[in-house]
């Protein structure tokens, strides 16, 4: 049931910037408390939402993240001033990486005492502002309400990602405390210089509050995506007509719709395309539907004779665009116009949301309804699946060292849930993953996107649960990563958080390690130790599991999900041995 937003006169400043999230419909606020930002928390729980606090503020930003791609509403971090702040530059970094619409809320020193070396004080605007749409300060408490208006309308324009805003100290508490401070601040001193600081922060702070009763009126529209032209979707169907062997790569970018996601996946249906789905966009089509093509991409890209990036641009990916021939017809979709046309000029691009393009081409297709005109071509494209599919099965088979990591994640396959949601954390492990994991649903894959971020987990994790509570939610993990994140079992305990994290524990940094050995003859720095992770869930109060026998997979996936079903976060400590499956993997 929806929750009537409270329309009372806010009481401070913190309440000011919690009435406007309460408008807007976020529903958990991600921190790390601290002094400079307490207002905004207990406001927000007092309006309704769900604070979360986090054991680093990096994953409150995650868990923003993972929040604005399952519900298409900008996640909502609040971090103190200082290193509250610094720790989240890679997940802020991240989050403009991944195109997600994120807003963080700095806390930061009173507005009379910035340079003049107070607490955690330091220029958050240089900082933060190379890596956000916008960053921006406030001056005034009645500011406040449309500073985060702004950001919450910008973040999700556009080309979605992070927005910034500073929300100095001295507003966010009420009137009666900041004056106090002030006038403790000034002396009780009789000299004209006492007497003129005391009258200087007494007009300071009848300017912090002045008009604070009726904050700045705001007339921001909600952001909407920006659509295809008629013209340009005729365009694209001509020369999809005289097509032959198609391919259609769906990309996050066409997922940020998350209410209308079920409309692009039954236009994807529609189209009839061959289609291989990358980042959020994994799971659009479920699993095993026979559109999706999973494996031998790079060969299928080159045997087509048209290929459509659904928000998919040609960076490391696509090798920089050489995957696809040059006499291949190539169409991108993008919201971004620098994406549009990286690395490799189209023969059309169409500026616009990939996600809405992709529904009115199917609704065009369907005018002229070609039928099954593909069959030939997807019937290629799925016995090439079907022969790595096997070259998998060899692989899995195969006797490693504990447990054959393949044989693994097929295990991991055969235990999810029609509902789980899969957080992706790691390098070769997750990659592996990746390859033989199929995403059950819509918006059941998160992975950190282009940047390749490790540490991840803990905040999409909790990001997801949050989201979708009824969902199994798992975490796979390489032991390297895992050490990022564990402290987040912490806080999936103490919010009644029930996830599953499977680590995929080889003692190393087997990716790095794989290549750097072969090519430079030392493992320095990829050795790790076969560390007990399962005893530091437990420490934190969750379920840990060994697993150091392939005989005891199955039992020990099948307890781990009924610990997680009885509202117990798991830990299941996967010991495995070591493959050349990803031989050659290392990107650049």
């Amino acid at each position: 049931m929806s929750r009537a937003p409270d329309t009372r006169a806010p009481r401070d400043g913190g309440d000011h910037v919690a009435a406007v999230l309460e408008r807007h419909g976020v529903r958990f606020l991600y921190t790390l408390c601290g002094g400079h930002i307490s207002p905004i928390l207990v406001a927000a729980k007092r309006r309704g939402l769900q604070v979360v606090d986090v054991r680093d503020e990096a994953s409150a930003v995650f868990a923003a993240d993972a929040t604005a791609r399952l519900t298409g509403v900008p996640g909502v971090a609040a971090v103190t001033a200082g290193p509250g702040l610094t720790n989240t530059i890679t997940a802020i970094k991240n989050a403009e990486l991944a195109q997600s619409p994120v807003v963080v809320l700095g806390g930061a020193t009173g507005t009379v005492l910035k340079d003049r070396g107070s607490l955690q004080d330091i220029d958050q605007l240089a900082l933060v502002a190379p890596h956000v749409k916008w960053a921006g300060t406030v001056s005034r408490v009645r500011d406040l309400g449309p500073a985060v208006e702004k950001a919450l309308h910008l973040a999700a324009s556009g080309v979605p990602g992070p927005v910034f805003v500073e929300c100095p100290v001295d507003l966010l508490y009420a009137e009666s405390m900041v004056r106090g401070l002030y006038t403790e601040m000034g002396g009780t001193g009789t000299s004209l210089a006492a007497r003129a600081l005391s009258w200087y922060l007494d007009r300071h702070v009848d300017g912090l509050f002045r008009g604070a009763g009726s904050p700045a009126a705001t007339r921001i529209e909600p952001a909407e995506p920006p659509r295809p032209s008629r013209r340009a979707v005729a365009a694209v169907a001509r020369q999809l007509a005289l097509a032959e062997r198609p391919v259609l790569m769906v990309g996050s970018q066409a997922t940020l719709d998350a209410p209308g996601i079920g409309e692009v996946a039954a236009a994807v249906e529609r189209l009839g395309i061959p289609v291989y789905l990358s980042g959020m966009a994994r799971g659009l089509l479920g699993k095993g539907h026979p559109l999706q093509m999973r494996h031998r991409r790079k060969l299928a890209l080159k045997k087509a004779d048209f290929v459509l990036l659904a928000g998919v641009p040609c960076d490391f990916r696509l090798a920089y665009g050489t995957h696809v021939p040059r006499h291949v017809f190539l169409v991108s979709v993008n919201r971004s116009e620098v994406d549009l046309t990286k690395n490799r000029r189209p023969d059309r691009g169409v500026l616009c949301d990939p996600g809405l393009f992709l529904r009115a081409l199917a609704d065009h297709a369907d005018e002229g309804d070609p039928g099954d005109r593909y069959g030939e071509w997807h019937a290629t494209l799925r016995a090439g699946d079907e022969e790595r599919e096997r070259e998998i099965d060899a692989m899995a088979a195969a006797e490693t060292e504990y447990l054959n990591p393949v044989a693994l994640c097929r295990e991991i396959e055969n235990a999810l849930a029609d509902d789980s949601v899969l957080v992706a954390d790691g390098g070769d492990f997750v990659a592996t993953a990746s390859y033989i994991t199929s995403p059950r649903s819509p918006l059941s894959w998160l992975d950190p996107g282009v940047f390749g971020t490790l540490g991840v987990g803990g905040g999409f994790a909790i990001g997801a649960k949050l989201c979708r509570p009824e969902a199994e939610v798992w975490i796979v993990y390489g032991d390297g990563s895992a050490a990022y994140t564990l402290a987040e079992f912490d806080t999936l305990v103490r919010h009644g958080l029930p996830v599953i994290a499977v680590v995929g524990n080889d003692a190393a940094w087997a990716q790095i390690a794989r290549e750097q050995v072969e090519m430079l003859g030392d493992d320095v720095g990829t050795v790790l130790r076969r560390t007990d992770y399962h005893r530091v869930a437990e420490g934190y109060g969750g379920k840990g599991f060994l697993l150091d026998d392939p005989a005891k997979t199955v039992e020990v996936l099948a307890a781990a999900k009924r610990e997680a079903a009885a509202g117990h976060p798991v830990l299941v400590n996967a010991m495995i041995g070591k493959t050349d499956f990803r031989k050659g993997s290392l990107s650049m």
